[in-house]
């Protein structure tokens, strides 16, 4: 009995803990990873004309939120939220965000043509020291005809409530730089003129009643010709959106807000000809004041009127509803645009200019803050193709630029309080400065001296297997030993700063032929080498004769310290 009851204490502890038994039986430690559809299982649902995608990771794997890319072939996306992630912090790329055992993305479509497919790639790592190369899977899309109201109400989301909040807040923008508009030096003077102009020139005659009618009726007859105009925008650009997702007509169009801005902050003006004004003009005049038919085409003929202020703001929304492509939120942004301009009209006209504030330079600044305002617009389109990452750097910087321009004109003042704005304007800096500070000086926030992340002295990169061939048989007669890297991982970052910079390490080196492959790009070419080399993920570390055959039981998958690495080479070079 007790003879069984050791045979079978023996037997759990060689079957039942292999790496244990391993260990003892000088066979390799290392932690067995499987393949990236294992680690990272991904498939997709239709709901509709929407798209869920899914991944199922597994336990002591993850996935980086920054590494998931979605680019629609022949497709428009609506707004899409991704889940926040859990914090992350690692030596190389600071905090991160991550996704552990489930992910859910839901994709809204707003557009997608015949055979439009959705290119996913993502990338994650193991809690080992493991990290795979980026993933790409092909989603086909269901046919979706454009609905205008997709974006508003995207079906099969997963997070609704964000996304349908996404739309309401550009249009209350909309609103509040119509009012901002009306509030520059070349419309506000103009109020009170317009006011008398829709009122008849006798306002004493007119109940109240009658001029909020009057005036109401000249808002709308501009905001239903903006309305239009934006509904007419959002339809031309509807064909066009497959070409607006791509990085060449983004950094166009990025250019252009730009331009727009700097126009908003003095650098040249913009308006209609002379000529085309002067013909809007006589029109106007024909229309007979203080009659709602004549007020209504007075208003819808101002909306075509562009003074200098207002272009490169309207110019502005107009690429923004183009590139959006939704008719709904097109007409709206404009209608609440126009709606914006037009409150402080409707003040002038009911109490006359007792309301109105005087003119004065704080006119000019409001149009220069308004040129912030369109700068964010190149930052949308920028971050789509440039990833968050740099996103928050371009953020960063616009932030830093918009509070240092009011730390400056805090400076001109001498009002009460203006010390403790000023000290809350360069503590706003200060903090919004912060992802500029990182990129810039990454050492000093310990993410290490880009000399430490170099590839270590000595190595002979190769791209492709004809290449490794021919290096690896040299006549040199001295082993060959190939690391791969990149840049996405972290463990290589590690082995390079740790182990291989070691003194004992480079030694034992010094005495093989060093190749290194670097993988970053993810290439044709590097997918290749590393299939045909059974490499499922990096840091992978391979080591071949002086014949140029693979030596067996050498090979390196995870991190390993300096100390255990130097055994390891002992061990292929005594």
């Amino acid at each position: 009995m007790a003879q069984r009851l050791f045979t079978l204490i023996v037997l759990a502890l060689l079957l039942g803990f292999p790496p244990a038994s391993a260990a003892l039986f000088g066979g390799n430690a290392a932690p067995a990873f499987v393949k990236a559809d294992e680690a990272f299982a991904f498939d997709f649902q239709r709901h509709g004309t929407d798209i869920r995608l899914n991944w199922r990771i597994r336990p002591g794997y993850y996935l980086y939120r920054q590494q998931i890319k979605l680019e629609p072939v022949d497709a428009v996306l609506g707004k899409v939220v991704m889940p926040a992630g859990g914090n992350h912090h690692d030596e190389f790329f600071g905090d991160t965000e991550i996704y552990r055992n489930t992910l859910q993305i839901g994709i809204p479509l707003q557009h997608a043509a015949e055979g439009a497919t959705l290119r996913v790639t993502y990338q994650g790592c193991a809690d080992a020291g493991f990290c795979y190369p980026p993933e790409t899977r092909t989603v086909p899309l269901p046919i979706a005809s454009g609905d205008m109201f997709a974006s508003l109400a995207p079906a099969g989301t997963v997070s609704p409530a964000p996304a349908t909040a996404a739309s309401p807040f550009s249009l209350w923008w909309a609103l509040l730089i119509g009012i901002g508009i009306a509030f520059t030096p070349c419309v506000l003077p103009m109020y009170p003129l317009i006011s008398g102009i829709i009122l008849g020139g006798d306002r004493a005659s007119l109940s109240t009643g009658r001029v909020l009618l009057l005036s109401l009726v000249y808002v709308q007859g501009m905001a239903i010709t903006y309305t239009l105009l934006g509904i007419a925008v959002a339809a031309a650009g509807l064909p066009l959106q497959a070409a607006l997702q791509q990085p060449a007509v983004l950094i166009v169009l990025s250019a252009l807000f730009i331009a727009l801005a700097l126009s908003m902050f003095g650098l040249f003006t913009l308006q209609l000809p002379s000529s085309v004004q002067t013909r809007l003009t006589l029109w106007s005049n024909r229309q007979r004041s203080g009659s709602p038919w004549g007020v209504f085409v007075m208003g819808a003929l101002a909306a075509l009127f562009c003074s200098p202020c207002t272009t490169a703001p309207l110019s502005a929304i107009l690429l923004y509803i183009a590139q959006s492509g939704n008719l709904l939120m097109g007409g709206a942004t404009l209608y609440l645009y126009a709606l914006g301009m037009g409150i402080p009209l409707i003040l002038a006209a009911l109490f006359g200019h007792r309301l109105l504030p005087r003119g004065g330079a704080w006119m000019k600044q409001v149009k220069e803050g308004l040129g912030f305002v369109i700068l964010a617009l190149p930052i949308f389109l920028l971050e789509r193709m440039l990833g968050d990452r740099w996103g928050d750097r371009l953020w960063s910087l616009l932030a830093v630029a918009f509070f240092g321009w009011g730390f400056l004109l805090s400076l001109k003042g001498a009002y009460r309080g203006s010390r403790i704005v000023q000290i809350a304007l360069l503590a706003v800096m200060l903090v919004a400065v912060r992802p500029l500070q990182d990129w810039a000086f990454p050492a000093e926030r310990g993410a290490g001296a880009e000399a430490n992340l170099a590839p270590a002295p000595g190595f002979n990169r190769i791209g492709t297997l004809d290449e490794l061939t021919r290096e690896v048989n040299n006549p040199a007669g001295k082993p060959v030993m190939l690391d791969f890297y990149a840049d996405w991982c972290v463990a290589c970052k590690e082995f390079e700063k740790y182990t291989f910079n070691a003194a004992g390490v480079r030694q034992a080196m010094d005495r093989m032929t060093l190749l290194q492959a670097d993988v970053t790009a993810n290439t044709q070419e590097h997918a290749a080498l590393l299939k045909q080399l059974r490499v499922l993920g990096l840091p992978t570390i391979m080591f071949f004769d002086a014949q140029g055959r693979e030596i067996p039981d050498s090979r390196v998958t995870g991190f390993m310290d300096a100390a255990e690495f130097q055994r390891h080479l002992q061990k292929i070079i005594p």
